[in-house]
């Protein structure tokens, strides 16, 4: 069930959008901007739920026809532009959202449209949208979800609400997982302290034994790694990520390596560890590796996820990473 009560942080956002329903003072369009799996398609489903709910309260009553019609993804009122392909183009915009958006509502006080991926909107579709955007019809709200809106048009930016989603805390997350997903202690909090504040991507973690064999698999490349040649390093390391779509929870584990090892380092304090029992290992790294080379090796990790983003060769990013940690490795 998606709806307010039933979600974790975000408490601003969630205020702001119940202050705005409860004032009946609803904008024409809101942006949701965050990373995958930091929650926007639910606060976005939340909100529609709670507009269209015919209780006409802040929050959804999860009762009413409208409401059950949002839970079963049926409902008339709350469109989700679709797309085919790699973006979404001007006909997307034009054939479900321009070309339907003066149909009244069926059933309903408002007309809501998400665009998932917003940021994957050509110029030519988000100029259509604007043309929309700058003249709406009394019962339309067009939400955008989008993971970098430095991708949208300005024009785009200042004719809606832009809301942030931070990171949630971590100590929720975990309390979240056992509530709702009765994700053992142990489990929950691994998969909390990896998910940088992301419930995605904990969810995920918790729920995947993948991601525990593949935490187990990288790790044991990390706490050996002064002690392997290069090429077993690099053949090791591409079996584990042979899966090039997870390409970023692998580099995100190595980099959580590297920062515990900085972080003993500083402080001395293993408590401060995410890998905390692997920490005869981290120290063992922490006492040989300078300050400057962890800089470096954390350096080359930030550097590879931006390559591979660029669509830089995988193979070639992956090497020169591992290159770099290995140089650094030693002191």
């Amino acid at each position: 069930m998606q709806d307010f009560q039933q979600m974790i942080g975000h408490e601003s956002i969630i205020q702001h959008l119940q202050n705005a329903i409860e004032a009946g003072k609803v904008s024409h369009a809101y942006i949701f901007h965050g990373e995958v799996g930091s929650g926007k398609k639910t606060i976005a489903t939340a909100f529609a739920k709670a507009l269209q709910c015919e209780e006409g309260g802040k929050s959804s009553c999860n009762r009413c026809i409208s409401c059950m019609q949002v839970e079963t993804n049926n409902h008339p009122d709350i469109i989700w532009v679709t797309h085919e392909k790699a973006s979404i183009g001007v006909d997307d915009i034009r054939n479900q959202l321009n070309g339907d958006i003066q149909i009244k509502p069926y059933s309903s006080p408002y007309k809501v449209y998400i665009i998932d991926s917003a940021d994957k909107l050509t110029e030519a579709a988000q100029n259509a949208l604007l043309k929309t955007m700058e003249e709406p019809p009394e019962y339309a709200i067009i939400i955008l979800l989008v993971n970098n809106a430095n991708r949208l048009l300005s024009t785009i930016l200042s004719r809606a609400v832009l809301l942030n989603l931070r990171p949630v805390d971590k100590q929720l997350i975990k309390e979240y997982l056992m509530r709702y997903h009765h994700v053992p202690d142990y489990m929950a909090r691994i998969a909390a302290d990896f998910s940088d504040g992301n419930v995605g991507k904990a969810i995920k973690y918790a729920s995947s034994e993948e991601f525990e064999t593949m935490k187990d698999d990288l790790l044991h490349i990390l706490k050996y790694i002064d002690e392997m040649q290069v090429s077993e390093i690099i053949a090791g390391l591409k079996t584990i990520i042979a899966n090039k779509n997870a390409i970023d929870e692998h580099l995100d584990l190595i980099l959580l390596w590297y920062r515990d090892i900085l972080m003993l380092k500083a402080t001395n304090d293993p408590n401060l560890l995410l890998y905390k029992e692997e920490y005869q290992f981290i120290k063992k790294q922490a006492n040989v590796i300078s300050y400057d080379n962890i800089e470096k090796i954390i350096n080359s990790i930030e550097k590879a996820k931006l390559r591979l983003r660029a669509n830089v060769n995988f193979e070639i990013t992956i090497e020169l990473m591992l290159l770099t940690i290995k140089e650094n490795s030693n002191g």
